[in-house]
């Protein structure tokens, strides 16, 4: 865990992710700790718990499985995802759109590939812990719209967000931004917050990890991500074929007890 008075933008390649088969057709690589992997020093980031990169076959999928008090974030990639719960509420994800499975007191759902996709679907999946407990479930499924100046608010809980297209985050200081650029052109003003976790969805990017000559140069493939805490994370330009990149915006840390 990162201390939030240091600037630090922590590097994790896709490759250093703990991969797991949890079903047949169905491969995960995860970001945290998670279920039969458990690594004490990587819990969370912040009230972020989970951040899956999933690839479900043909056919494959999530069969019916229960969540309580977590706010589940979907973007998918490619292919086309299929979500039903016990609530009554069905959707089909597909890329340029941002699910949102609030599980409140608890509701079971299950996640498949499309019905007759003959491609596997790959999607971003992200867990993060709500600051009120025991609501009742609810469900967003909405198609995103990038903004022209590269920074996309795709849910949010803060409060000045509220009112917005923005899918509605039961944790009222967290904000989730789909952030674009062209090719070799800087990444927008980023929102700045204790915790900032960065997943490059897309294409590739470069930044320096701390601001002036003593940031080192790092670059970023699809499925990295980065731990910004302070004013790490400077100037981040995308690649030759520009970038798509998740990003949270975190202003208080796991809330315990």
């Amino acid at each position: 865990m990162s201390d939030p008075a240091r600037p630090r933008a922590d590097l994790r390649r896709t490759a250093e992710r703990y991969r797991s088969a949890p079903a047949p057709g169905v491969e995960t690589r995860h970001a945290f700790s998670f279920a039969g992997h458990y690594d004490p020093k990587n819990v969370h980031f912040g009230p972020l718990l989970a951040c899956n990169e999933e690839t479900l076959a043909p056919g494959a999928g999530f069969e019916s499985h229960r969540h309580r008090d977590m706010e589940i974030l979907t973007w998918v990639l490619e292919g086309a995802l299929a979500h039903r719960d016990g609530d009554g509420h069905a959707g089909v994800v597909r890329p340029g759109m941002v699910q949102h499975l609030s599980a409140g007191r608890g509701v079971s759902h299950t996640e498949r590939n499309i019905g007759g996709a003959g491609v596997p679907v790959r999607f971003v999946q992200m867990w993060l812990q709500p600051d009120v407990f025991g609501t009742e479930p609810s469900y967003g499924l909405r198609r995103v719209t990038p903004q022209p100046d590269g920074l996309t608010l795709l849910a949010s809980g803060l409060e000045q967000h509220a009112g917005t297209e923005a899918l509605r985050l039961r944790r009222s200081d967290a904000a989730l931004h789909l952030v674009t650029a062209d090719p070799g052109q800087p990444l927008p003003d980023l929102p700045e917050a204790r915790y900032r976790y960065a997943h490059l969805a897309s294409g590739a990017l470069g930044y320096r990890t701390v601001p002036g000559p003593r940031g080192v140069g790092r670059s970023m493939e699809p499925g990295d991500s980065v731990r910004i805490t302070g004013e790490a994370f400077a100037a981040p330009v995308a690649g030759p074929e520009g970038a798509q990149l998740l990003l949270w915006e975190l202003h208080s840390d796991l809330k315990l007890g």
